[in-house]
């Protein structure tokens, strides 16, 4: 993913470099909302688009020209991930699981392949690439029992305890570098729609709250409860609770991931564009 998150920046810059001195100036505005779904990339789930889940999001977009724009959107949904649907024999015995809501705010520039002017029958679809920055807010929580319990407090990797000391609890509230790439196409005069895949680069491992070693569940308990020692290993290889202590629970070396993707709808408001053409 970092390699692919390099290439898009850096075709992203060329192309609007270009983009601005090869375009028609056009200001318009429009809102839209965007249907879809979210799932995450880390270490309880590889796949992408496996356990997706559904999520909504609403725009205000200025369209700067007929290859520019710039967004301010909020999205809300939540990922998943659990080791029991795993193929991996480690992860199947490791039987970690999590869910969260994901709530974002980011802005964002598009850049349009081709130009494209929502309600011009000369310029109707254009794919896309957008790049941007973004901050959420999220709280895995882990299933046991019949309850859903959150994790960030109970410190199951033994963070802030004498277990872990030199490791802090994960904020809850980070930001992300969202980016990816579209397609859009214009239907009416005030109404446009399009599909959007989107990769958010994120600062943390702790999306699913599992990254570094497991500690000592005896002790753990002593310091947080039996509901902390409990879910900090939920392994179902026998033994493995005391063989465990010390040994990699997660990935510490790769940060997580989340995506949106969907169908975008967007409604063209009824201002006057200004619009002067520009040298080709």
């Amino acid at each position: 993913m970092k390699k692919s998150f390099l290439i898009l920046f850096s075709c992203f810059c060329l192309c609007s470099s270009i983009a601005q001195n090869n375009s028609k100036q056009y200001f318009s505005h429009d809102v839209g909302i965007l249907l879809g779904a979210s799932y995450y990339i880390g270490d309880l789930n590889s796949a992408h688009f496996a356990m997706s889940q559904p999520a909504v999001g609403v725009f205000y977009r200025f369209n700067y020209s007929y290859r520019i724009a710039f967004k301010a959107a909020f999205n809300y949904g939540s990922i998943q991930g659990d080791d029991s649907q795993s193929s991996n024999p480690d992860q199947l015995e490791r039987n970690l699981n999590f869910k969260t809501t994901i709530m974002e705010l980011s802005v964002r520039t598009e850049f349009n392949f081709w130009e494209y002017r929502t309600g011009d029958k000369k310029f109707v679809f254009a794919p896309y690439l957008f790049l941007g920055l973004g901050a959420f807010h999220f709280d895995p929580q882990a299933h046991l029992g019949n309850q859903w319990i959150s994790l960030r407090d109970l410190s199951t990797e033994g963070q802030k305890t004498p277990l872990n000391p030199t490791q802090r609890k994960y904020m809850l509230t980070q930001m992300c570098i969202p980016f990816g790439i579209g397609f859009k196409l214009t239907v009416s005069n005030q109404i446009g729609i399009g599909v959007e895949w989107g990769p958010r680069k994120t600062f943390t491992d702790y999306l699913d709250d599992v990254s570094g070693k497991y500690v000592d569940p005896g002790k753990l308990a002593q310091y947080k409860g039996g509901t902390a020692s409990a879910l900090s290993n939920t392994s179902k290889k026998a033994g493995a609770i005391a063989d465990d202590v010390g040994k990699l629970r997660g990935n510490p070396s790769t940060k997580d991931w989340y995506f949106y993707y969907g169908l975008v709808i967007s409604f063209k408001l009824k201002f006057k564009p200004k619009e002067c053409a520009r040298a080709f």
